[in-house]
């Protein structure tokens, strides 16, 4: 079984890929792109576990899977959260969520700044 530091040095180079930055909020480490959380690595109610955002329209198949719940807090927004330790990790499905959270992530923010310019074009 990993630790709980192997495991934040994993997701850390994960996070590279998609030139995330890494932050702590609330005491854990976070990492976000353009100041928007993709992902957290929390230990909540003494489970630790992986947080990302998916599409709402698909979180009721990943909660259909015991080793995911959703996000305290965040669930509602599409956010699932990853048991560490219910199950032997799969780096690959991992690094595909954590993908999948930027593509999210990346795209809220680039709709923001669109419909900024669009609200004062005279601002760009």
């Amino acid at each position: 079984m990993l630790s709980e530091a192997q495991i934040l040095e994993r997701l850390r180079k994960i996070c590279d890929l998609v030139e995330a930055t890494e932050t702590v909020t609330f005491g854990h480490p976070t990492f976000q792109v353009n100041g928007k959380t993709l992902s957290v690595l929390e230990e909540y109610k003494s489970e630790l576990g992986i947080c990302v955002k998916v599409e709402k329209e698909l979180q009721a198949i990943f909660l259909a899977d015991p080793r995911f719940f959703p996000t305290h807090y965040i669930g509602k927004h599409g956010w699932i959260t990853l048991k560490v330790h219910a199950a032997p990790l799969n780096w690959t499905e991992i690094k595909a969520l954590v993908r999948g959270s930027y593509r999210l992530v990346a795209a809220t923010g680039s709709r923001s700044k669109e419909a900024k310019r669009k609200q004062n074009p005279s601002a760009i």
